[in-house]
């Protein structure tokens, strides 16, 4: 296995078009696990660690450019008010070592649909700057998650940054696990509530082949929130509305049993995640405190 270490953007994109196999690293988090297993071995290594600009994140008007390789760590810390629903799912990335070195990048990258980042990106609408010799482009989130552990990129191609919408509403994430901390997880959900658009987008993580949104669920309540003067009023929700958006949440998965649930509980948890996290969004958008909880990223069902 060679180890290609480029100083710069430019010399990471000219090795990755001279070495279409070779594989990113940053964080390392999820490539070296692959590697210390035996599960994978590339032929070459791209090291992405000297390239500062990767991690590195500037805010616009409406939206943030954020580096493939800023740490969870930083996004939960300095990043909450514009990225609460990322921040949220960056909060239950294992253990603060791994948090200080992992980034939204590798996530993407691996694609796996268990990563965290997932529900929140899809929930904020997202999307992935690729680049390469050739040039960038930017990748719709929901077109970005091509099958299980495969993505959009080209094999010349490196992510540079994600663009997420800056925040016009409360938004949630909600994760379950074996344990609190240290765990991948058996299913996770997103929400973000849009009112300037008056729309709702979800994500489900670990519960599909690929991280996907309930897209019958946020039909459903978009129009009972315009239908029902919600977005206006702010009163509270209906148990009917809540229950009926919990109901089509869980039916938009599509779970598999493996060794750390079966399909039935993944379904089934993903329904109170998505009941909770709307009654916790909601409750904040109406400025009262949730009658549940008002959640820090992780949500353990029964």
């Amino acid at each position: 296995m060679d180890f290609l270490r480029p100083a710069t953007w430019e010399e990471a994109l000219a090795a990755k078009a001279a070495h279409p196999t070779a594989v990113p690293i940053a964080g390392g988090t999820d490539v070296m696990v692959e590697i210390n297993f035996d599960h994978r071995r590339p032929d070459y290594l791209l090291d992405l660690g000297r390239i500062t600009e990767l991690q590195e994140w500037e805010t616009g008007e409406s939206t943030v450019r954020l580096g493939a390789s800023v740490p969870y760590t930083r996004i939960l810390e300095e990043l909450r008010t514009p990225l609460p629903g990322l921040a949220l799912a960056a909060h239950t990335v294992a253990s603060p070592q791994i948090r200080n070195r992992g980034g939204v990048g590798g996530n993407l990258g691996t694609a796996s649909p268990a990563g965290d980042a997932h529900p929140a990106l899809l929930a904020a609408g997202a999307e992935v700057e690729a680049a390469s010799v050739r040039g960038s482009r930017r990748i719709p989130i929901d077109a970005f998650y091509t099958g299980v552990k495969r993505n959009a990129l080209a094999p010349d191609e490196l992510i540079r940054a994600v663009h997420i919408a800056t925040a016009d509403g409360p938004q949630q994430f909600s994760k379950v696990g074996t344990r609190n901390a240290m765990v991948i997880a058996v299913c996770a959900f997103g929400l973000a509530l849009h009112p300037r658009g008056r729309t709702v987008r979800t994500g489900i993580g670990s519960a599909a082949p690929t991280p996907v949104r309930a897209a019958a669920a946020e039909e459903f309540l978009g129009a009972a929130l315009e239908d029902g003067g919600f977005w206006e009023s702010r009163k509270p929700l209906t148990p009917s509305i809540t229950r009926r958006f919990a109901r089509l949440a869980a039916d938009g998965c599509r779970p598999i049993d493996d060794v750390r649930g079966t399909a039935a509980y993944r379904r089934h948890a993903v329904g109170v995640m998505a009941r909770r996290t709307l009654t916790w969004t909601w409750a904040s958008y109406g400025g009262k405190n949730s009658g549940e909880n008002s959640g820090k990223g992780s949500a353990p069902c029964g």
